[in-house]
């Protein structure tokens, strides 16, 4: 099947999420994407829970539509391979610490002289500059430094951990729209070029009114995490219904629209509600009287219609299990059933990318461990079943259970 990205080829020596996201999505898209896994265990997650039959769910998510070629780039033998193969694709994509590539012989200077019209794509957490650049990190790393993590949770508490890889796979995006481009970007000039992604310049890009508003107070309004309800914007937050949470965004001009929804249309004028920084003020009791009236209609569900027929923007709090069950995620296939050969039939993110001129999605599937060596040394660089045999007796390629 033809997708968007057909005829590109992509060496991966991306690990766990944030690379993976990138490759992933390409992989979606149509390219031919080549996971270098190192040898002899490959990438980490292949033992990252859920486990059946010694088969990793997460890496199956993360990794359909890639072929795997397992490799030991410290032998010479393994490092030709790699560097025959860099002539012969578009993209390299990696999430090593910075100067690990270039330790492994493989550095953009090394890369750029093998094959001038690659584009190189590295995602750390702090950038291949600056006093940080030294350090490894994981998501939460990069949203601890990004002054994230401090918006998160009670203000009367410690910061919050959210439990989804929500900068890994943010940076990971971040990763494909450079690649997408500095691909586009070649095709007019000709040229590759190095792109530099990072989980703190992702995050940080995040802040949409806590920087500004720190830099134009003059450090007066300090942004600080407020629990349950915006710190600037009211009333915009988290509200207690009669058997769920659910969240209101009554800021700004839908502010009319609540006090409407909820019969009292007397708040829109009234001296302690009329402005944002009034209604910001006394959050807390305009808090108490949203909540009161959703406790006198008739279910939750019947609150979040009433609000939603006033246009407000409101939903209720799904947790993992009723999101994947709600009709609307299944029938848009942003919640997405796969048949894998050992795992069975299970649930995963959908692709969240759509193309009209590509509405189906790809077959694809996850592979052992090295499955895909001999395919690849074959079909990309010519090499003779008697060339591969020799690189598994030398042990500079490995194949899963073999």
């Amino acid at each position: 099947m033809d997708h968007i990205l057909k005829g590109y080829k992509v060496l991966d020596f991306t690990h766990f999420l944030a690379g993976p996201t990138t490759t992933r999505i390409m992989a979606e898209m149509g390219a031919e994407v080549i996971k270098v896994e190192l040898y002899p265990a490959g990438d980490a997650v292949r033992q990252i829970a859920f486990l059946k039959n010694g088969r990793s769910g997460y890496y199956v998510q993360q990794n359909r539509g890639k072929k795997s070629l397992c490799i030991d780039v410290k032998k010479p033998q393994g490092l030709k391979v790699i560097k025959e193969l860099l002539r012969e694709v578009d993209v390299v994509t990696e999430n090593f610490s910075v100067g690990a590539m270039a330790r492994m012989g493989l550095g953009w200077e090394e890369i750029h002289k093998i094959n001038p019209r690659i584009v190189m794509s590295s995602i750390t957490a702090f950038g291949q500059s600056g006093p940080l650049s030294h350090l490894s990190g994981f998501d939460a790393i990069g949203q601890a430094y990004a002054g994230v993590t401090d918006m998160i949770g009670d203000p009367n508490g410690p910061p919050s951990f959210p439990m989804l890889g929500i900068g890994d796979v943010m940076t990971g995006v971040h990763a494909l729209a450079a690649i997408g481009f500095a691909l586009l970007h070649r095709e007019k000039s000709g040229k590759g070029q190095y792109l530099d992604t990072t989980l703190l310049d992702s995050y940080f890009h995040c802040h949409e009114i806590n920087v500004q508003i720190a830099s134009c107070t003059k450090g007066a309004m300090v942004p600080t995490r407020s629990g349950s309800h915006h710190f600037a914007l009211s009333p915009a937050g988290i509200f207690k219904g009669k058997k769920r949470f659910m969240f209101i965004a009554g800021l700004l001009h839908f502010w009319e629209g609540v006090a409407k929804a909820i019969d009292r249309e007397d708040l829109i004028t009234d001296p302690l509600y009329e402005t944002n920084e009034l209604r910001v003020a006394n959050n807390d009791a305009l808090v108490e009287i949203i909540e009161e009236w959703i406790q006198r209609q008739e279910s939750d569900d019947a609150a979040i219609k009433i609000l939603e027929d006033a246009k407000v923007p409101v939903a209720p709090i799904l947790s993992v299990q009723e999101a994947m069950d709600h009709p609307h995620l299944i029938e848009r296939r942003t919640v997405r059933t796969i048949n894998d050969p050992v795992m069975g039939e299970f649930q995963i993110p959908g692709m969240p990318l759509r193309f009209s001129d590509f509405p189906d999605e790809l077959p694809l599937e996850a592979v052992a461990l090295g499955e895909s060596n001999r395919e690849i040394l074959s079909s990309y660089l010519g090499y003779s079943s008697a060339d591969v045999d020799g690189l598994y007796e030398a042990d500079v390629i490995k194949t899963e259970g073999k």
